[in-house]
């Protein structure tokens, strides 16, 4: 019963909030009223519980109803049951039970955005990219997210078999895969050759920024003489606490903008500034990104990229550039709402949405790479577009309009082109990371000019 009570509060506070709006359109053109929609809801609902071929339960009901109205809006607003809000203040702490993995649904499968570092996934070869179509044998297509999600958490010490398909690969891949209870290790350095401090960042958890802040500390301590430079590796770090990522900027500029958010009114702008003091006295720094680069580590990379504080290569990062609000409901009790409601921008004003931090220089990290081999914002179902770009191509095509010339709105997303990417040498050993070479080859140039010169040709 709370759960009717609950999607009755929901749309109706739709309604109340829209109440202006719909009184004007009815004026206009006959439409239906939110009551309206509401009872037609409930006439709905009523008959499937009468006359559906089998019992359903109102919980499941209610509950793919909110879902299904908030995945509408876009794949990143849904609704948190109350164990589903449990498990994400459990995952902000940095500790969880699972496999390590961050998933996402397209096409109608659920798909890997990322392995998290020194997780159980991650060890056992499962990779960005790969969908997960089965689960101990079973087939998991046209599952909700949440559900399988479910269905690979289970107590840790207990083994589970994924079947994954991969692009390239001659057939399904069956990974077994023993549980654990997930610690994220969010930071982890050493000093590479010629006293190059290595720090990366796997995700903004609630420790993220007071690891960091020490790793640097004993890289100083530990380096023969002053480190040279840093390399700051975000690759495939699926983001996290906003507030962590503002540490982590913080870390590296003296004060000033970071990032700032901005909601449905272009009024209502916040910012986020950096405290003074830079941990490296500016020493060089390289930022590694790439597809797996999303929402938090696309804030420090667009953050140093703007302030002409790094270097970035790698490939073009993910594009997540909105910002989720967890509302709970009913204290909790009722689980919680998980609702976008503002944008990321750099400190430049540029809108990482939907396109994402294009690296100073495109490194691939294996050759022949192809657009398909990435999972990116665009890709997911109902992503917001990025809305300075789309009101540039709106200007645009209003000029071409008035002078008489066609437009061409044949490519809507911005994406880097993967094959005017620098490519690792034919010979390259596959298990080298040979963009992790390339960016100590930089640093060094970069040490030794004060700059890097880029060709824009």
């Amino acid at each position: 019963m709370r759960y009717l009570i609950l999607v009755l509060a929901i749309f109706g506070g739709m309604m109340l909030g829209g109440l202006g709006l719909t009184y004007k359109v009815a004026s206009a053109e006959p439409t239906r009223t939110t009551y309206e929609d509401l009872d037609l809801f409930m006439d709905i609902l009523t008959r499937v519980r009468s006359d559906y071929v089998t019992e359903a339960e109102d919980q499941e009901l209610v509950e793919a109803a909110i879902q299904g109205m908030l995945k509408s809006l876009d794949p990143h607003s849904s609704y948190l049951p109350p164990r589903g809000f449990e498990d994400l203040q459990v995952q902000s702490s940095g500790e969880y039970g699972g496999l390590g993995l961050e998933v996402t649904t397209r096409q109608g499968a659920v798909q890997v955005v990322t392995p998290m570092d020194g997780t159980p996934a991650a060890r056992v070869g499962v990779e960005a990219g790969d969908f997960i179509t089965g689960i101990n044998g079973k087939s998991i297509l046209g599952e909700t997210l949440s559900d399988a999600i479910d269905e690979m958490r289970g107590p840790a010490g207990s083994p589970i078999t994924i079947t994954v398909v991969r692009q390239g690969a001659d057939g399904p891949i069956d990974f077994t895969i023993v549980r654990e209870i997930i610690t994220i290790r969010s930071i982890t350095s050493r000093i590479e050759d010629e006293n190059i401090g290595y720090l990366r960042v796997s995700i903004f958890n609630e420790n993220t920024g007071k690891l960091a802040r020490k790793a640097i500390d004993e890289m100083k301590a530990e380096a023969s003489t002053p480190l040279t430079g840093l390399i700051l590796d975000l690759r495939n770090n699926p983001g996290g606490l906003l507030s962590q990522a503002v540490e982590i900027s913080s870390l590296f500029l003296d004060g000033g903008e970071v990032v700032s958010t901005r909601g449905r009114d272009p009024r209502d702008i916040e910012r986020y500034n950096a405290r003074n003091g830079d941990v490296l006295n500016g020493l060089p720094i390289v930022v590694l990104i790439n597809a797996g680069s999303a929402s938090a580590s696309e804030i420090v990379a667009g953050a140093l990229q703007d302030r002409e504080r790094a270097t970035l290569i790698g490939m073009q990062s993910f594009g997540k550039g909105s910002v989720q609000s967890v509302i709970p409901l009913n204290g909790g009790r009722d689980g919680a709402l998980r609702l976008t409601t503002s944008r990321y921008y750099t400190p430049a004003g540029r809108s990482i949405q939907a396109t994402g931090i294009k690296p100073d220089i495109e490194i691939s990290h294996r050759r022949l790479e192809k657009p398909e081999d990435r999972v990116t914002e665009v890709d997911l179902p109902n992503a917001l577009k990025n809305e300075i770009d789309a009101a540039i191509k709106a200007k645009e095509a209003e000029v071409a309009t008035n002078e008489g010339e066609a437009v061409d709105e044949a490519n809507e997303t911005v994406r880097t082109d993967v094959f005017s990417a620098e490519m690792p040498p034919e010979d390259y050993p596959e298990d080298d990371d040979y963009q992790l070479k390339r960016a100590k080859e930089i640093l060094g140039t970069l040490r030794l000019t004060g700059s890097l010169v880029l060709d824009e040709g």
